[in-house]
């Protein structure tokens, strides 16, 4: 962990708590630029070199390429644009380039005019660890919680304390149960979830529970058996009728909810295992 420094330590900082959005898209413009200067995007967007001009990369048309993906406009060029991006813009940009970034592997230098590297072959997994680790750093100094995944969204992080959670390797061999199990997470910690898609999320969860019941009633005794699905079955989660409890606070309750379930399928899926 940095070193925290006394207005920090001391609570005085006033932006103890994160960075605001405008200091956000200064740092990712600065970021941007120096992984621009050492060549991370030159395959897919191009280069300028002092004799031939401007090089294009795989990508000729970056404005357009943004349009037809992203649906917006006024986002290219980033550093023309970026300090007028909305939060959702800037994780927009975010992903678009973790699509698009390679690390320079091999290239031939241009001394004429001090022009550079003229890189030819890339690596982009690469890349996208470099990126990836450059913005969940940023990422980490704002207001907001959010982080770059390794799938390349950016995903609310997740609540202190439970980080492990997804992590964790689900000991099952059953892939429908993993997928499910990923796309309820995604689906729970995107960008711009709402209540109703935590819902949905803490739905999927109870319907992977379900699933398991008969292997559930192996390893659990009947009381807990219907403690846990007395709060998927009437809480307003999976059925809706005049007998279900729904005055709760839906966002306190629905993240309890989601992290409880996710636990649970973790729990149950080990000890099943551990029985066979």
């Amino acid at each position: 962990m940095p070193k925290e420094y006394f207005s920090l330590r001391s609570g005085k900082n006033p932006n103890a708590e994160g960075l605001p959005l405008s200091d956000l898209l200064e740092l990712f413009s600065r970021a941007y630029s120096l992984l621009v200067e050492n060549g991370y995007f030159t395959e897919s967007f191009g280069f300028t070199c002092v004799d031939a001009g401007f090089i294009s990369g795989k990508i000729k048309d970056p404005q357009l390429e943004i349009l037809l993906v992203i649906r917006k406009r006024d986002l290219w060029p980033i550093n023309s644009y970026v300090y007028d991006y909305s939060e959702d813009d800037l994780f927009d940009v975010i992903e678009f380039l973790y699509e698009h970034v390679s690390e320079p592997i091999e290239g031939n230098y241009h001394p004429h005019d001090n022009c550079g590297m003229h890189w030819e072959t890339f690596n982009q997994a690469k890349g996208k660890i470099v990126y990836r680790d450059k913005i969940n750093n940023l990422l980490s100094l704002y207001k907001n919680k959010f982080e770059l995944s390794e799938f390349g969204e950016v995903l609310h992080k997740a609540e202190k304390g439970f980080e492990a959670i997804f992590e964790a390797d689900l000991p099952t061999d059953d892939e429908k149960i993993r997928a499910k199990i990923d796309a309820a997470i995604v689906k729970y910690r995107k960008h711009g979830a709402t209540i109703e898609n935590r819902r949905l999320a803490v739905r999927d969860l109870a319907d992977i529970l379900e699933y398991l019941r008969p292997k559930i009633k192996e390893v659990l005794s009947n009381k807990d058996e219907n403690d846990l699905f007395n709060i998927a079955n009437n809480f307003g989660i999976r059925h809706y009728g005049e007998n279900q409890k729904t005055t709760y606070n839906e966002s306190i309750w629905l993240s309890w909810m989601f992290y409880f379930f996710l636990s649970t399928i973790h729990v149950v899926l080990r000890t099943i295992s551990q029985v066979k």
